[in-house]
């Protein structure tokens, strides 16, 4: 099964993986959540063997059998789509009747067909992702790695993305990919929260949701601390298993069932108060 195993990478005096692990089962979407800095294209980079391992290893198929859309899309911005999709699939060996066939079934997938002959540098930002999508998809790859795809993308072309990313994984293929959207990762078999090269949780969104420590609270004032942030109106506040409160008895408000937001920064907050 493709995955990591422990896997550490130093970049210098930073330690941007420390001891990760996550296997990436076909048929499968595993969403990789974490802030500026968590270790997410790191990951990807270590899965694709870009960057060397400081420890643990890695079990991906060979080259030809992953596809990769990175962060900046991928798209070549002075060829037209078809000529995107043309020298792609060149690039992998395909056949001109698998190259027209393949692209044709991609493109109009991802609502593209009518964009055939324009630039990539004269297309809408979803638009160049859903290339980037098609060009990563189109040798019909194994193991699918997908770096932020719909960071910057307009709500609509977001969706059509995810209904794009449901069908690779659909069809066979594991699919990875990086997101700054918990909603995403909310409706991904596997969700891995990433913080400072750490694993913060890993598995079922909703059993991460269910294994959160302490319990998280919500008032309408702020109740002080370092254990509390703020969501819209509101104000939560994480407390620990076993403590009364947060600062000298103060008001909490009522508990809640947290959500996947609340979960990780809980479990943030945990990591960083058992470093002290």
């Amino acid at each position: 099964m493709p995955g990591a195993r422990d896997v550490v990478v130093r970049l210098g005096a930073t330690t941007a993986l420390d001891g990760v692990s996550l296997d990436l089962r076909p048929g499968e979407v595993t969403a990789v959540v974490g802030g500026d800095g968590a270790g997410k294209t790191t990951l990807l980079r270590a899965l694709l063997r870009r960057v060397p391992l400081d420890g643990g290893t890695v079990d991906v198929p060979p080259a030809e059998r992953i596809g990769y859309e990175p962060s900046t899309s991928g798209v070549w911005p002075n060829l037209t789509v078809a000529q995107n999709v043309e020298f792609v699939g060149t690039s992998y060996g395909m056949s001109d009747d698998d190259v027209a066939r393949r692209g044709t079934e991609l493109l109009d997938a991802a609502a593209l067909t009518g964009a055939r002959d324009r630039l990539g540098r004269h297309l809408s930002g979803g638009m160049r992702q859903k290339l980037g999508f098609c060009l990563a998809m189109l040798h019909s790859p194994a193991l699918l790695l997908l770096d932020e795809p719909s960071t910057g993308v307009d709500p609509v072309s977001r969706i059509e993305l995810w209904r794009l990313v449901t069908a690779a994984a659909q069809g066979g293929a594991a699919v990875l990919m990086t997101t700054t959207y918990l909603d995403e990762a909310e409706r991904a078999t596997t969700v891995v929260a990433l913080d400072a090269g750490h694993v913060l949780a890993a598995g079922d969104p909703a059993a991460v949701v269910g294994d959160v420590p302490g319990r998280v609270t919500s008032s309408s004032t702020h109740p002080g601390g370092e254990r509390t942030w703020r969501r819209g109106t509101s104000f939560r506040t994480w407390v620990p298993d076993g403590a009364a409160g947060d600062g000298g008895g103060a008001d909490l408000g009522e508990p809640i069932a947290p959500d996947l937001e609340d979960t990780l920064i809980a479990l943030t907050l945990a990591r960083t108060e058992a470093a002290r």
